[in-house]
């Protein structure tokens, strides 16, 4: 019998092991969801809207040089994630823009400011993977431990 190979401990890491990665998808049956991560809820909002556009278009295609304002405010933490999710999908959808990066000023439980960096779409450079329609209150969490986790559904 041969000996099976040892995979390393990682055990009491797991926290340390979600802060190095910005998202992950999440399987679902008919739409698409996305955990984000960060050590602030700042950083786990912010990676939470760079994975929309992660699964809408290759982001390395996407230069950055465009800077766009956005301002949400709503009743909580959860509703404010939906909320600027699907601001950001509006920007998409009216003003034909990709978004790259994310810079939040000002994040409270009912108000978030960032300014956003991408670019017009250039259809030629940006091919549109999947339409995500909207950010939906389904399966939605905010949770904090050791950093923050956020969760949301993209009806697609």
């Amino acid at each position: 019998m041969e000996p099976k190979a040892r995979l390393p401990d990682v055990s009491g890491s797991a926290e340390m092991l979600k802060m190095t990665k910005r998202f992950e998808v999440i399987d679902h049956t008919a739409d698409i969801a996305i955990a984000a991560y960060g050590a602030d809820l700042r950083g786990a909002f912010a990676n939470a809207a760079y994975a929309l556009f992660s699964l809408m278009v290759d982001l390395e295609d996407v230069g950055d040089a465009l800077c766009h304002e956005v301002e949400v405010t709503a009743a909580d933490r959860e509703e404010l994630l939906v909320a600027w999710l699907n601001e950001l999908i509006y920007l998409f959808e009216v003003e034909n823009v990709l978004f790259k990066r994310f810079e939040i000023g000002e994040l409270t439980k009912t108000r978030l400011r960032a300014s956003c960096y991408g670019e017009k779409i250039d259809h030629e450079r940006h091919k549109i993977k999947i339409a995500v329609k909207a950010a939906t209150y389904h399966m939605l969490k905010v949770d904090e431990g050791d950093g923050f986790r956020v969760q949301v559904l993209f009806d697609i």
